[in-house]
């Protein structure tokens, strides 16, 4: 097969996405009745899978980042299609058709821990908080491949200004929702469920630190982690917890779930660091999706705002 990098595609060859969509669904139902009966080849080897974002609603009004990097963006439908979302699957191209039926209204996120105001909110209360943003991060994998995404939402500490932490939280733990019925991959035991997440408070207050309601200028697909995510771009992107139901302060570090699976490879912190490498490979190097080369991993992915708030801290020690 010849396989194109996106470079060397001229714009008239590039199909428009509505049509795209629109002809993934027809092809997905041919090719599993005709070409797989008659040459025994999978069906993921004949069409990608579906998207599960066709209907997805325009986000208007957006308004246009500081924080956006100029890097090229990562094509749509390799964001849409290629995730990490162990609570449908642990097959990277699999929750794309698992979750398209993924139900996120009604849908509430409950504050609690040491705050003030304590509260229960439903998401589309919060996604009018604030002036949604288009906020192009570049993203990077543990795993070592990495993305450029025009996410959209505003900064969390939006959020967490009005739910007021009281003097003694440290930290702030963002939990997944558990729904074994609708997340297949909770039916497994990957993962100790529902997933869970931390930040020290000055990370979540840091202006990066994005609460995420969509992408490409659209409400966020089931998949990329509807209907609300974290986004924090200098962190392996794990540490970004999809689909949150609670947001909980504390004055204790939480034990996020992937820490808590295996402590010597997943630290706390997770800041993107090329010095400290995985015990199963190196995070020297990461590959941008849909590239063929790698190219070296910068320290915080780039990010060096967040450098001071690691000022004297042993960043191999607290990886």
């Amino acid at each position: 097969m010849l396989i194109k990098k996106s470079g060397e595609i001229p714009s008239s060859e590039i199909t428009p996405k509505d049509m795209y969509l629109n002809r993934r669904k027809f092809l997905a139902g041919a090719a599993f009745a005709g070409a797989a009966a008659v040459t025994g080849v999978g069906v993921r080897e004949i069409v990608a899978p579906s998207l599960s974002a066709q209907a997805n609603a325009k986000i208007e009004g957006l308004q246009k980042s500081p924080f956006s990097t100029t890097e090229k963006q990562t094509p749509y439908k390799d964001v849409t299609t290629y995730n990490n979302f162990y609570e449908f699957s642990t097959d990277k191209y699999g929750p794309a058709d698992l979750a398209k039926d993924f139900k996120t209204r009604p849908w509430t996120v409950t504050i609690d821990g040491l705050v003030a105001k304590k509260q229960v909110l439903d998401v589309d209360t919060i996604i009018k908080m604030a002036p949604a943003e288009e906020r192009v991060y570049r993203h990077r994998c543990v795993e070592g491949w990495s993305i450029v995404v025009p996410w959209v939402g505003f900064s969390l500490n939006e959020l967490i200004k009005r739910a007021q932490p009281l003097g003694k939280a440290k930290f702030v733990e963002f939990t997944t929702l558990y729904d074994p019925k609708q997340m297949p991959g909770q039916r497994a035991s990957v993962l100790q469920w529902p997933y869970v997440e931390g930040l020290r408070l000055d990370e979540a207050t840091h202006p990066l630190a994005l609460l995420c309601f969509g992408l490409y200028g659209e409400v966020l697909p089931n998949q990329n982690g509807a209907p609300l995510r974290l986004v924090i771009p200098w962190k392996y992107g794990f540490k970004s917890a999809k689909s949150i139901v609670r947001i909980r302060f504390t004055d204790s570090q939480p034990v996020n779930s992937w820490q808590q699976y295996s402590a010597s490879e997943y630290g706390f912190y997770s800041n993107v660091n090329p010095n400290v490498d995985h015990p199963r490979w190196s995070q020297a190097k990461e590959r941008r999706l849909g590239e063929f080369l790698k190219r070296p991993t910068l320290m915080f992915n780039g990010y060096d705002q967040v450098a001071s708030l690691y000022s004297g801290m042993d960043l191999k020690k607290n990886f």
